[in-house]
């Protein structure tokens, strides 16, 4: 069974932890939440997110693919070493990614995105092109192993084109 890792924490956008969560579920994935100390998060909605996992504790080649949600959560994730240590290594293997609204932040702070096609919440958009990102504002834009939306309105395109990339 392939397994998923998401990295997210406080104040996330609820949705786009939920969706992909369950929706890779239900293709047969086995999904991990981690979060910065593996503690339980409260998403911007109020919803608590169950963490599964510490971003310290997590053993990046155990994982196929990761999905960074967005919210306010990746201006904080994107400070952990332990989480852009996480993101370099899925760049650097060539494992999908998945990206929503803030969650590039992660990918910028990484240092993985110079030369890479992409999208995001519109006001990610500059700090996307100084990073070096061809910036197209698409509902969903997959570059190789990226696979990166704007906000809730397109998870339903995010996560097939996602799921395509994941299914090679």
């Amino acid at each position: 069974m392939k397994k998923v890792l998401i990295i997210t924490g406080p104040y996330c956008e609820d949705i786009e932890v939920q969706y992909p969560y369950y929706r890779l579920k239900e293709e047969g994935y086995e999904v991990v939440i981690a979060t910065p100390d593996g503690s339980n998060v409260e998403g911007k909605h109020g919803y608590i997110i169950r963490a599964d996992i510490s971003f310290d504790d997590v053993n990046s080649g155990d994982y196929d693919a990761l999905v960074v949600p967005g919210g306010r959560a990746p201006e904080r994730v994107r400070l952990y070493d332990s989480a852009k240590a996480i993101v370099k290594h899925f760049f650097n293997e060539n494992k999908p990614v998945a990206t929503i609204c803030h969650g590039p932040q992660v990918l910028i702070s990484a240092g993985v995105l110079k030369g890479r096609k992409g999208t995001s919440y519109i006001g990610v958009r500059d700090d996307l092109i100084a990073a070096g990102v061809e910036y197209v504002d698409e509902p969903v834009v997959v570059d190789g192993n990226w696979v990166s939306s704007r906000h809730p309105g397109d998870l339903a395109v995010w996560m097939k084109e996602f799921i395509k990339v994941l299914e090679g």
